[in-house]
């Protein structure tokens, strides 16, 4: 297929890996790649936007991971008291008001893990902040499906333009 412009400004947007929750993550594929952190996207990626605190499945994923030698660290737009809540159970480093697809709090993020952007995956719902912030910090990017169909009104106007994108990402990739 030829590259035009307009396939390398979607390019931006696309996930290194697809998976559809962050449950199935190919931890032995990262493993070999070098990845030492996972940056995690709350809303949409680990539990729906509406659900104030971690489920116990989440709990002890983030306890496996940490077992496996993965730094973690939970990244979201959402506000200071959303995630704090959050994470009282997950007890991992945790930033609000990310600013994504803005790099910059996921910049400093790593430097707290000690970790460089080679050595890290962010993991998100949404391609034009999750992965587009992953992929401007030069982060391996891996998009889940959106744990569920509800979304807050400025998500769900995105989801539309998603879609489209994503096509063109499962159709180059068949996947």
């Amino acid at each position: 297929m030829k590259k035009g412009w307009n396939n390398m400004i979607l390019e931006r947007f696309f996930p290194d890996i697809y998976v559809k929750s962050v449950y199935e993550l190919p931890l032995e594929e990262l493993k070999a790649r070098g990845i030492k952190g996972l940056v995690f996207d709350i809303d949409n990626t680990v539990a729906p936007f509406d659900i104030a605190e971690p489920e116990n499945d989440l709990i002890e994923l983030f306890l496996f991971l940490k077992k496996q030698g993965f730094r973690l660290c939970i990244l979201s737009n959402n506000n200071q008291e959303r995630v704090k809540l959050f994470n009282k159970n997950l007890k991992t480093l945790a930033v609000h008001k990310a600013g994504k697809p803005g790099v910059r709090k996921l910049r400093l993020a790593l430097e707290k893990l000690e970790l460089s952007a080679k050595n890290t995956a962010m993991i998100g719902d949404q391609i034009f902040t999750d992965m587009w912030c992953g992929h401007r910090a030069g982060l391996t990017c891996i998009l889940t499906a959106p744990i569920c169909n509800r979304d807050q009104l400025v998500t769900k106007v995105k989801r539309g333009l998603e879609k489209q994108v994503l096509k063109v990402y499962f159709k180059r990739n068949r996947k």
